[in-house]
């Protein structure tokens, strides 16, 4: 029987890291890696999972076990240091990947190795492995040769640059922001917690008053409480407008390095033999190309928009008939949005904030995965952290642990905002039979606590928190052994957010909320008239909500697939308005400009994901309510064919043995309250 690793190094060092040593290390660990792999293809003549595959799984988890606490706290606990030290190390990852990915003999290492007698003994998850390997090798440029192949890496050696250039701007932008406000008569309408916040904050800084910044738990209440017209409108001006020429510090403007990523993209893209970038993109996703994708998009705009249509003329007759507003300003519409919904509902989101104490989310959290997926969560209290809000917790199942998770979930200074979930270990079976556990990366950027209450999350924040739990369940309940296909590694990118958008679905079931929801000082649960109101207003304004969604996800496609020399991103995205949203910003909005998940992040042409998603995590979840959101059976088959799959098994395939047939929009346009 083979046994677990759980040693001190299956998890990270923080304290021990060494910033000044970082880029030394990286060298030793990148030159020992090279002569790792220059041995492997020599002693490969006639290579084997074990003599090929195996060792190289080994060199390249020692490579990402030291670089993943590194990259993980220049997102979570920026500094001058930290920075500095991370982007000396990428360009020498970068040109180490980009030589890797078209190392010749090594590429035929692995085809020798799926044509060989021996690829028949191989199980699932390793054939699945080799077909997806031999596919990137050739996706990176393996049959390059000439000025081609040294083109090709310096594109990748400048991308990597730009996308971290781009994520610092964004940082940089929204932290070099800031209002403080002495009179309080300036902030009413404001909430007890968001003033409470923002005197905390301002205590922080040892200013007197209460200050705001642009991170969304201080920019969100203003945007939907502050009677004060022209606070909104500052606040409006300067998120829309970070990192551009239209921002605070031109130093900081992204417009030059989008125009450069797009045409370095597709310039890749050319020489790769696609005729763009959305085509490259799409060679790894479920969907076939381009077209499709435009369609499919198209097709949602099209049911969608009416409704979002209806939802604005609702707003503006309000906004006349109950506060006389003639002219309703961009900034103006989450602020009546939110009267509107009080009006419609009698509910707000600071309303339900009491009976959504951190503490309690997380239990309910917990009860609800334990109960749909046979697994014990427990908290560790002793692990090296690099701040006081972290946790750990391990999972287990039949008393065997099986993984592990960090969970950062405060905003804070110097952290990158938005919620991600990234892999600090990947579960995968050692060469001498052990078996690596997975361990995730949970960040979220709720409001901290203030004083002495505990944090206390509205309930698009818990939404939050499931999302991205969702996504740590597919990591750490995989039962694939095999690291290039084990949790969320290859998983079709349009695939890859069905977990998580599945999870949020309990946020809105009483039985659930039963767990997740309780009074911060008396426990008691959500009242019934308030959680019918919550439920009512579920849909509220969910047209408006789709096509928002749709207009980036269009914006994003497009702007990747029709790219020529010259392209104005701004007049695309313009056009794309037209087409599809029911608002146009001012002229001044750059929202491109922080638009980091397609130039910073993974989502480059495959915005759509969370649309293409939706639609699977949709229907999924339909078949919890034909069966009981609590249904064991249907809890452990998800379970066992979506999460414990991972990418050993195309995403259509294990859908449908799931689901028992194709995928269908109806959920999600049900679930939305727009009809089909």
């Amino acid at each position: 029987m083979s046994s677990s690793v759980w040693s001190a190094t299956s998890l990270p060092n923080f304290s021990g890291l060494e910033i000044a040593k970082i880029e030394t290390d990286l060298e030793q660990l990148l030159e020992a890696n090279q002569k790792g792999i220059d041995k492997l293809v020599k002693e490969n003549a006639n290579p084997t999972w074990a003599s090929l595959v195996l060792p190289l799984d080994q060199l390249h988890d020692d490579l990402h076990n030291f670089w993943s606490p590194i990259s993980h706290l220049n997102s979570v606990k920026n500094s001058a240091e930290i920075r500095e030290a991370y982007n000396a190390c990428l360009p020498k990852l970068t040109q180490y990947y980009t030589e890797l990915g078209q190392n010749k003999a090594l590429y035929e290492a692995y085809k020798a190795l799926a044509e060989s007698p021996a690829a028949k003994e191989l199980t699932q998850a390793q054939t699945e492995a080799l077909t997806q390997t031999i596919r990137d090798f050739e996706l990176s440029g393996v049959g390059l040769e000439g000025e081609a192949k040294k083109r090709y890496g310096e594109i990748s050696q400048r991308l990597s640059e730009l996308g971290s250039q781009f994520g610092e701007n964004v940082l940089d932008a929204t932290q070099a922001w800031s209002k403080l406000i002495t009179d309080e008569s300036e902030l009413s309408g404001l909430p007890e917690s968001a003033l409470a916040q923002a005197k905390q904050m301002a205590e922080a800084k040892e200013q007197e008053g209460w200050l705001f910044t642009l991170d969304l738990p201080s920019y969100i209440p203003v945007a939907s409480y502050a009677d004060n017209a022209a606070l909104r409108e500052e606040m409006y001006r300067a998120f829309s407008t970070r990192a551009s020429d239209q921002g605070g510090d031109v130093k900081f403007d992204n417009a030059p390095l989008i125009d450069e990523i797009l045409a370095l993209r597709h310039e890749m893209a050319e020489i790769l033999g696609f005729e763009n970038y959305a085509e490259l993109s799409v060679a790894t996703k479920m969907a076939d190309n381009g077209q499709q994708i435009i369609d499919f998009l198209q097709d949602l705009a099209d049911k969608s928009k009416p409704s979002a249509e209806q939802d604005l003329e609702q707003l503006k007759k309000f906004a006349k008939e109950e506060n006389g507003v003639d002219e309703l300003n961009v900034w103006d519409i989450t602020y009546y949005s939110e009267k509107l919904r009080e009006h419609k509902y009698s509910i707000s989101q600071e309303e339900l904030r009491p009976y959504f104490p951190m503490n309690k989310v997380l239990s309910g959290l917990f009860h609800v995965a334990q109960t749909l997926f046979g697994i014990e969560i427990r908290e560790e209290t002793e692990f090296d952290s690099y701040h006081k809000d972290l946790q750990l917790f391990t999972i287990s199942k039949n008393g065997t642990d099986i993984s592990r998770f960090y969970l950062d979930p405060y905003a804070r200074e110097a952290k990158r905002g938005g919620a991600w979930m990234d892999s600090c270990r990947t579960r995968r079976r050692l060469s001498d039979n052990q078996l690596q556990l997975p361990v995730a990366y949970l960040v979220c950027n709720f409001t901290p606590p203030i004083g002495d209450k505990p944090a206390l999350l509205t309930h698009n924040e818990v939404t939050t928190l499931f999302h991205e739990f969702g996504h740590g369940l597919h990591h750490m309940l995989t039962q694939v052994d095999v690291s290039a296909v084990s949790g969320i590694n290859g998983v079709a990118w349009d695939a890859v957010e069905l977990p998580s958008q599945f999870m949020e679905n309990w946020c809105y079931e009483p039985e659930a909320l039963a767990h997740i929801a309780g009074h911060f000082e008396t426990n008691e649960p959500l009242p019934n008239d308030l959680l019918e109101k919550m439920l009512a207003a579920k849909n509220f304004q969910s047209g408006m909500q789709m096509v928002r969604q749709l207009e980036f996800s269009m914006f994003d496609l497009r702007l990747h697939k029709e790219y020529q020399a010259g392209i104005s991103v701004q007049a695309l995205l313009n056009d794309v308005r037209s087409n599809i949203a029911v608002t146009t910003p001012p002229e001044f909005n750059r929202f491109q400009n922080s638009f980091s998940h397609i130039f910073a992040g993974g989502y480059a042409a495959g915005y759509y994901s969370y649309k293409w998603a939706e639609v699977l995590s949709a229907d999924a979840f339909s078949k919890f309510e034909e069966e009981g959101i609590f249904n064991v059976d249907t809890g452990a088959h998800f379970r066992d064919t979506i999460l414990a799959n991972g990418g050993s098994r195309s995403a259509a395939e294990l859908f449908a043995e799931f689901r028992g047939r194709e995928p269908s929009t109806d959920a999600l346009l049900r679930h939305s309250g727009i009809a089909a």
